[in-house]
């Protein structure tokens, strides 16, 4: 029992469920789209079995650009108008984008609207945790995780009730719509101020330079850039299942929604035992164990994905994925933040944030195009290991540092 927290207790306030509720609704517009990629891109005429894989993958990888530029524009905004308010203002903006996406006529107004969709998702994946942090600065790694369940519980409610709807006739339009509302829930908890609990905000306006003096710190640390690496596969393994799993469980078992929904359902809900989990049990002081354990497990768990043919026992798999995949996106960002504590933790879990999207977009992209061009969504597959065996390589060797250099 060294390794777990002794002391369970976790204590929420207002603006700890206004996060939860945010991470649900950017979980739900993340993962509705690939849900529905399949019959999407029918109707829009980019349909996955005639070569449209490419332009699937690309969708996510059109809207990691704006994200990227919003996280990178995000910290400067947060000093000049506080967290809460520009928090709340991209998620309400996330929701108008997906709501756009609904009403897409062509691929190309749905590529634009993600685009617009992803300006405001960059700010919530860069503010999200910062938000977080500041709440509860003492143990970080606790409540990120806890807190980051939520995106596991948004992607399991989403990919069964989507899925379900799909399977009953509803259209993707609908469904897709339907899932903007959480992102307008979630803005008015964050920007409707209360008069009995107030956001810990820096007292005073930031200036740019002073922001801009963080992200230098951050960069000419020693240390930022395997952490930045270690971001970028952890997003591009985790999200590969997340986008992928729906559509190639349709393309190469059942073609029905309810069962890509299913799958991807398995996975997030993983993700959310495994959170919720470690974020009750695990102490900040080993959270390099757990990241490093749960990748070799991640790794092994994801070589089979390609190699079997039973769908009951893929959904098994999937399940046990999602709990190797869950404590990577935070405790990889809270265990930096303990490894490199003369930086600004606001911007080092920005430019964390900024490896880990574009980490996302681009193996969602490159899995779409090794499918067409092998004709085999489930070759691309072993992109997963390969990323988790390079998470596990490199907190293994900052591991191996931190030890030499404790006993030197």
């Amino acid at each position: 029992m060294g390794g777990l927290n002794q002391s369970r207790k976790m204590t929420f306030g207002r603006y700890d469920y206004a996060a939860f509720t945010s991470f649900f609704a950017y979980a739900a517009g993340s993962v509705v789209v690939p849900v529905a990629l399949v019959s999407l891109a029918r109707d829009l005429g980019f349909s996955l079995e005639q070569g449209g894989m490419t332009a699937g993958g690309a969708l996510h990888f059109g809207r990691t650009i704006p994200m990227i530029a919003a996280m990178l524009l995000c910290g400067f905004a947060a000093g000049r108008w506080g967290k809460r308010k520009t928090f709340g203002a991209s998620v309400a903006l996330m929701g108008i984008g997906i709501l756009i996406c609904a009403l897409a006529p062509v691929y190309g107004v749905l590529f634009l609207a993600l685009m617009l969709a992803g300006f405001g998702e960059g700010v919530i994946e860069g503010l999200a945790t910062p938000f977080v942090q500041d709440l509860h600065p003492d143990e970080s790694g606790r409540y990120l995780n806890f807190t980051h369940s939520f995106w596991s519980v948004g992607v399991l409610v989403t990919v069964l009730a989507s899925g379900g709807l799909l399977s009953l006739g509803i259209s993707w339009r609908w469904v897709v719509g339907a899932t903007a509302a959480a992102g307008f829930v979630a803005a008015a908890l964050l920007l409707i101020e209360s008069t009995k609990s107030k956001y810990p905000e820096h007292p005073e306006p930031i200036h740019w330079t002073t922001v801009w003096g963080h992200t230098v710190k951050s960069l000419r640390t020693r240390g930022f850039w395997l952490f930045f690496a270690a971001m970028f596969v952890a997003g591009g393994g985790e999200f590969c299942l997340t986008f992928w799993c729906a559509s190639f469980i349709q393309l190469n078992f059942l073609d029905a929604a309810w069962a890509g929904g299913v799958g991807t359902a398995c996975f997030a809900g993983g993700m959310a035992l495994g959170r919720t989990g470690w974020g009750y049990l695990i102490d900040q002081r080993h959270l390099k164990h757990l990241i490093f354990w749960s990748a070799l497990a991640g790794t092994l768990m994801t070589l089979l994905f390609p190699l079997v043919s039973n769908l009951w026992m893929l959904f098994g798999l999937l399940f046990l994925a999602g709990v190797a995949t869950a404590p990577f996106w935070p405790s990889v960002q809270s265990y930096c933040a303990d490894r490199l504590p003369e930086t600004d933790t606001t911007m080092l879990f920005i430019l964390l944030s900024c490896a880990g999207v574009p980490g996302c977009g681009a193996f969602t992209w490159l899995m779409g195009y090794i499918g067409d061009r092998t004709g085999n969504l489930g070759t691309a597959f072993y992109l997963v290991p390969a990323c988790y065996l390079t998470l596990a390589a490199l907190i293994g060797y900052d591991w191996w540092r931190s030890a030499r250099q404790a006993k030197a």
